[in-house]
Formats: C-alpha cells, structure tokens, sequence
C-alpha cells in the first residue's frame, strides 16, 4: 500500500486546483466532489506515509548514531572530535530524511534538488560568518591547540573548555559564566593553552624603599620559596633586585611549580612575604603628596 502511495504521480496534487476550477466552471459540482474526496484521501494517505517514514527515520537516525558512537569510542578518537562529527552525521541524515519526505508527499527529487542549491546559495551568502567558522571549527578538531577540559586564553577571554561545535567552542570562566567564542576568530587568533606543561612558573615582584640592604630581602625571598613544600627544587627558586623606580626599587621571585598547584603556592608566597616585610621591618613605600603652606603675613606682602 505504501509502494503505490510513494509511486502516485504529482501531477494529480499539483493540478487539483485547475482541475476544481474547470468544473466549477462546468457545473458539474458532483464530479467535483467526487474529485476533492479523491484528492483528499489521496493527499491523507501521503500525509500518514510521511508521518510513519518520519518515525521510523528517527529511529534509523538513532541507530546510526549509537553505531558511529561505538565506532568512535572503540577506535578512541578526541572528545571533541566526536561531539563535532556526531552534530554534523546528524545534520545530514535528517536532511535526507526530510528531503525523502517531501518527495513522499508530492514534490519532486529534481525540483527539491533545485530548490536547495538556490536556498543554499542565498544562505551561502547570508551566513558566510558562519561558514568561517565551521571550517574553523574543523581546523581546531585536526590541528588541536587544546582539547576538552583545558584552560585556555583566546580573544580576550579566559576560560575551561567544554565543548568544540559547529559554529561555536564553549568556555566555562572561573565564575561558572559560559562563553560562546566563533571558530573562525578562534581558529587564527592567539591561543594561549595552560594545560599543555606539566609545570609553570611563578612570578611575583614587591617594591621595597630606597636604603635596603640587596641580600638581606634576596635571602629572605629565598627563604620563603624553600621553605613551601609544593615549590620545585629544580629549577631552582630565583630571588634578585630587578629595577630601580622614582621612589623604590623592585625585587622579582620567581618559582617553579606543578601546573595544578600554581594557584594555591601564588597565594601562599603573597601572604608569607607580607608576613616576613611586616616581621622583619623592611618598608614598602607608596606615594606621598607634601603640601607646604605659606603663613599669612607672608602670603599677605607677596
């Protein structure tokens, strides 16, 4: 039944109207009737085909996609990648299943094809952003400057990655805000990835007045960085007077840790230097504004 439903010419739906017109005009209103309960049940009948091929494409569509899920899995192939390719098998296989759908219900193949290439250059042109940034997307997944989980910096922005899309790779910043940045931008920009070394480095500088012995704040820095357990013995801590400013003269350490515990030993070394500064009497300086004031009588015979 459905063979002969898909096999029904489209010249019958297409030209119901000029048909109803002819006998309208002919007063043969029975005839005509008779011709739109035809029509009716005919057009009905494609209707239930495309609804029941709908269902069970959707459950093809399923299928296919828990296959190509295992086939991924099993070959072991990039988080990312594997979202990627599974948004794209999708995007193709409904389009197919509503082309052959609209081909059920009357339409014909060659004109749908027309159809889609004129709307698919019209859409070309309109969304020729988008189209940058699907094949941005497609740069990122095979070039792979980071993967999923990675803590990167790219346009201005900072954040964990959670997901590389069609159009869009999304980041989760410090705060729990989700970020959607274009692919295209993304994918010839500076990418800035924190997770590629194992281990990274520190670096804190402090200002400390005019007047204080070098190796006395020197061996104190050191001190500080050897005494913290999370602090890698090699490379060794840097400790060392790095600049001399208008009212100051700046120190730098410099650490290297574990790339997961930067953090933690950042803060840990901020506190314990102000700690130590405050402890052994060593001044920072911060500007000062003098104002001197004339006294009266002077003011008054100038």
């Amino acid at each position: 039944m459905l063979l002969n439903i898909f096999n029904s010419t489209d010249s019958t739906f297409v030209n119901t109207g000029e048909r109803a017109a002819e006998l309208i005009k002919q007063g043969r209103f029975e005839d005509l009737a008779h011709h739109l309960v035809t029509w009716g049940i005919d057009f009905l009948g494609k209707i239930v085909a495309a609804l029941v091929i709908f269902f069970i494409g959707r459950w093809l569509i399923r299928v296919i996609r828990k296959l190509a899920d295992k086939i991924m899995t099993r070959r072991q192939m990039d988080i990312a990648l594997q979202g990627f390719m599974k948004n794209v098998l999708d995007f193709f296989l409904y389009l197919l299943l509503i082309i052959f759908i609209i081909n059920i219900v009357g339409a014909q193949t060659i004109s749908i094809a027309a159809l889609i290439g004129a709307a698919g250059l019209a859409v070309g042109l309109a969304v020729k952003d988008n189209l940058a940034n699907f094949a941005g997307g497609v740069m990122l997944l095979f070039n792979k400057p980071f993967r999923i989980g990675d803590y990167v910096e790219a346009q201005n922005l900072a954040g964990t990655v959670q997901s590389i899309g069609i159009l869009y790779t999304t980041l989760t910043t410090a705060d729990n805000k989700t970020i959607y940045i274009p692919n295209g931008p993304l994918s010839t920009g500076n990418i800035i990835n924190y997770n590629t070394q194992i281990t990274r480095r520190i670096e804190i500088t402090i200002n400390i007045e005019y007047g204080t012995d070098v190796a006395v704040v020197n061996n104190m820095l050191l001190e500080i960085a050897r005494a913290h357990p999370q602090v890698l013995e090699i490379p060794e801590p840097f400790a060392r007077m790095t600049k001399m400013n208008e009212h100051s003269i700046d120190f730098t350490l410099r650490v290297w840790v574990n790339r997961n515990n930067f953090w933690t030993v950042t803060h840990d070394l901020n506190e314990e230097i102000y700690k130590q500064v405050n402890e052994r009497g060593l001044v920072i300086p911060f500007p000062h504004m003098t104002v001197h004031l004339e006294d009266s009588e002077k003011a008054e015979s100038n």
